[in-house]
């Protein structure tokens, strides 16, 4: 007998598995669990993945829903893991619990670095993992060093086509293999929940603006992403859209909306700001737009990937500055929107819908960004990083590095060794604040 637990988060990850599922990327199971977890800051005030509209479209693909809150109560799922010495203990309380019995486990989760996805696959000792990813990060670099008792049981890295021939770079230092789950799967499972969006407002070919709450992640403050959205709205006005659809973060405070009703009544646009909480792949198919805006969402890959839909991009190069550590983990989704969509300023560009950057290209300047910012875990990749930063580097593409993290690893484009010591000596910053000035002074 076995049974394979699926743990989601979200509607989007869920309609990943429902496609993986509807297309036996899974082998046969007597059992097939779906165990959902809330990772809100206060799940208590945010709604359960089973109670957003559309999951019962969903639930016929498994045989049991259970709650990971539930289960760890009072713990949150963000913060909590077993002590390696009830490990033995939690899987002997899970396996009552969930009357597992004596079945052999299969376990299908996201975003391994972190919790709640290790500290439960690290329950299940024995048990194989897959990896399934339902957004651009899976592109990038392993964020964290994965305990190899847990990277070694992982068998293959599930993930959506959103770039077609980006390789993604997620789990490659456990020889981890991609498999791709199949768009039209995706896409159909999708068109289940069209029905979700009954209550949506009649508008036809708008400009549709996709808002992310990056203030909450501390890149940019309230203030800035108020602005951010403006942006997206004047852009899309300056290229002739006149009907604008704005659909908010769910967690995003409501005066951001007000803001922004305020600037298209200046600007004379006709603005709907949505309310209900829908998958912006529902409105695709409801209101095919004319454009979709945002800054580096998912949702702007599946627009163009999967529904054919012109898009463009707003804040990237602010983000790109912004992130920090380098090796933040939304580094490499900003990168690709930033390389390959076009910016919504350049009005040839967003007709033309040309990506930015060749497949190729795009994967030696992701594996370069990559080793860049998890050097120690791919060790294998310098000489990559190596061979792009010689041939490649120039004043665009800089804009993907940061000059002290080159230096500190030695790459090309970095600091001089011997000139290395300048940014950080006091004394010849004020000798140089000092020559501007006087030049400054004598221009004047």
């Amino acid at each position: 007998m076995t049974t394979q637990i699926f743990m989601a988060s979200t509607l989007y990850g869920t309609a990943t598995l429902a496609a993986a599922l509807d297309t036996e990327c899974f082998r046969p199971a007597s059992r097939r669990i779906l165990l959902i977890s809330n990772n809100a800051a206060t799940p208590e005030t945010a709604p359960a993945l089973d109670e957003m509209p559309g999951f019962e479209q969903l639930r016929s693909r498994f045989d049991d829903v259970i709650s990971w809150n539930e289960t760890i109560s009072p713990f949150h799922p963000g913060g909590w893991s077993p002590r390696m010495d009830d490990v033995v203990l939690w899987e002997r309380y899970l396996r009552l619990l969930w009357n597992l019995g004596d079945d052999d486990v299969e376990l299908a989760v996201e975003s391994i670095q972190v919790h709640p996805a290790l500290g439960f696959t690290q329950i299940f000792t024995g048990a194989p993992v897959t990896v399934y990813a339902d957004g651009l990060m899976s592109y990038g670099p392993t964020r964290n060093k994965i305990d190899p008792l847990v990277g070694t049981r992982i068998d293959r890295l599930l993930h959506l086509d959103l770039v077609p021939g980006l390789k993604p770079l997620l789990l490659t230092e456990f020889g981890v293999e991609a498999e791709i789950v199949p768009t039209d799967a995706f896409v159909k499972v999708l068109a289940e929940l069209v029905e979700t969006g009954d209550a949506l407002p009649a508008i036809e070919e708008p400009a549709l603006l996709l808002g992310q709450y990056l203030s909450a992640l501390g890149i940019l403050t309230a203030e800035e992403e108020e602005d951010l959205h403006v942006r997206m709205l004047k852009g899309a006005v300056a290229l002739g859209h006149t009907k604008v659809v704005f659909k908010p973060h769910p967690s995003a405070p409501a005066r951001w909306s007000r803001g922004l009703e305020k600037e298209a009544e200046r600007l004379g646009a006709d603005l709907t700001v949505l309310d209900t909480p829908v998958l912006a792949e529902v409105l695709y198919q409801r209101m095919r737009p004319a454009l979709v805006v945002g800054c580096f969402s998912t949702a702007l890959l599946t627009a163009s990937a999967l529904y054919g839909l012109p898009v463009a991009r707003v804040g990237t190069s602010t983000l790109l500055d912004r992130l920090a550590p380098y090796e933040n983990s939304n580094r490499v989704p900003v990168t690709v929107v930033d390389a390959l969509l076009p910016e919504l300023g350049d009005k040839a560009a967003v007709a033309s819908q040309k990506p930015g950057l060749s497949v190729s290209d795009l994967n030696r300047l992701v594996r370069a960004v990559g080793y860049a910012m998890q050097s120690k875990i791919y060790p294998s990749l310098r000489p990559e990083a190596e061979s792009y930063l010689t041939k490649s580097l120039n004043a665009h593409t800089l804009r993907y590095f940061k000059r002290r993290r080159l230096t500190s690893l030695g790459l090309p484009g970095g600091i001089p060794v011997q000139l290395a010591f300048i940014p950080r000596n006091a004394t010849v910053r004020r000798v140089a604040r000092r020559a501007r000035s006087l030049k400054r002074a004598t221009l004047g």
